[in-house]
């Protein structure tokens, strides 16, 4: 059976400023529904994602902000950094993990600037949104098998 990951909630303090935030960026709007109890959901999609944020009011009992380690990805860490500043957002440099395998939790054992050799999912950056959700730039330009 298939099971593939559609939603992911983010936890956030003032809708409305994370709407703008995630639109700035050019995330498609799939719905913004509000119910008369003041219950209300916003969804959007990353271009080229099968999977949505959603969040909202009554949609989350954390607290806002505390979501962490959210990756997105993209063919070229550059690039995308570039886009993110376009858009007013500010992203750390491209950084690898001085162990090679994965990037370790906050900024421990961060090396600045891609993977020297370009290895495919070895370069990151990141940022925040306004609440401080964290988010990672994942440089994937080929998949390992079965992916």
């Amino acid at each position: 059976m298939d099971m593939k990951l559609e939603v992911v909630v983010l936890p956030v303090s003032d809708v409305d400023r994370s709407k703008g935030f995630y639109e700035s960026l050019g995330w498609r709007l799939d719905a913004d529904f509000v119910a008369d109890d003041g219950f209300r959901v916003v969804q959007l999609t990353p271009p080229g994602s099968p999977c949505s944020v959603i969040f909202g009011n009554g949609v989350s009992s954390a607290v806002p902000g505390s979501a962490e380690g959210l990756h997105l990805v993209v063919s070229d860490i550059e690039a995308a950094r570039a886009e993110l500043a376009r858009n007013g957002v500010e992203a750390s440099e491209a950084f690898h993990d001085s162990g090679g395998v994965f990037h370790h939790a906050g900024n421990e054992n961060r090396v600045p600037g891609p993977d020297p050799e370009r290895r495919s999912y070895a370069s990151f950056a990141s940022f925040t949104d306004p609440d401080g959700n964290g988010w990672v730039l994942q440089e994937i330009t080929e998949r390992l098998p079965g992916r």
